[in-house]
Order: structure tokens, then C-alpha cells, then sequence
């Protein structure tokens, strides 16, 4: 249903009182519906799987290289429209991660992958230059000088 708010409001995106508010044509009409709870499925479980095990490796990370994660994220700016969020170092690894596995899907599994895994196998993302390089990760401009090793 469409949704009319009052003291000058247009529109509303998220849920409030178990109502589900959508913002649409360029924040001119909002739409509410009845808030359902999405069920679980295998899917869900999957990703999560994959990205509780992420965490745990990026845990692992050295601090160089997450320094350089974060440079490199700035220096990604080039790469993101205008008026759109810049991602973080984190989710530009985790989409650098998704990447390699999918590679290399026979070999490479991000549920049990583990960090000295990562030492042996990962040699073509092992620093920011190489990830780029070999078509990881976006090229931006001043990558090459991000050597730090994982």
C-alpha cells in the first residue's frame, strides 16, 4: 500500500511496528507491507558458514596488510559512483576471498580454509599489488606499492 507520513516526511526505508517501508522513484513514493520474518535455509547457513570462518582468518591477518587494506579502500573511490557508499577494507577482502574460491572452487573451500591455508595456497592475493595484479581485486591507481603480505 502506499504510505502517506505526516510533518513534511516523503519516505521511510525499514521496518517500524511490524510494517516493512520501501523507498522508491528516487525517494518520491513509499510503499508499506506487512513485515515477514524470512525463514532459514540451507543458503543462509552456507554463507554464514563462509563468512564466521572469514572472520576468523582476517582475525589472523597482519596488521600491515590491514593497514594497506584500509589505503587501498580510499584509494577505491575511483572505482564507486557518486552518491553510493564507499565499501570498507573488510568487505573488499571478503569480495577479494569470494573471488579467489570461485576460482579455484575444486581446490579452494572458504568453510575450512585456514590461514596457513592461505599462507601456501594464496600466493596470487598474498598482498594488495599481487591481488590486483591477478584480477582480485579492482586496479586503482598507487596499488603496486601495497606489498604487505597477509
Amino acid at each position: 500500500m502506499k504510505v502517506n507520513f505526516k510533518y513534511g516526511i516523503k519516505t521511510y526505508s525499514g521496518t517500524m511496528d511490524e510494517v516493512t517501508y520501501g523507498s522508491y522513484r528516487k525517494n518520491t513514493i513509499c510503499i508499506g507491507r506487512k513485515y515477514v520474518k524470512p525463514r532459514l535455509t540451507d543458503q543462509n547457513a552456507l554463507v554464514g558458514g563462509k563468512m564466521k570462518n572469514l572472520a576468523i582468518i582476517y582475525n589472523d591477518v597482519s596488521e600491515s596488510y590491514k593497514q594497506e587494506l584500509k589505503q587501498y579502500a580510499l584509494l577505491n573511490e575511483v572505482n564507486v559512483p557518486k552518491g553510493k557508499l564507499l565499501p570498507n577494507a573488510y568487505a573488499l577482502w571478503v569480495k577479494m576471498m569470494f573471488k579467489f574460491a570461485k576460482a579455484d572452487a575444486e581446490h579452494i573451500d572458504l568453510t575450512t580454509l585456514t590461514y596457513s591455508d592461505l599462507q601456501t595456497v594464496g600466493d596470487e592475493i598474498l598482498s594488495i599489488s599481487s591481488a590486483v595484479e591477478n584480477g582480485y581485486m579492482d586496479n586503482v591507481p598507487g596499488a603496486d606499492k601495497l606489498t604487505a603480505n597477509m
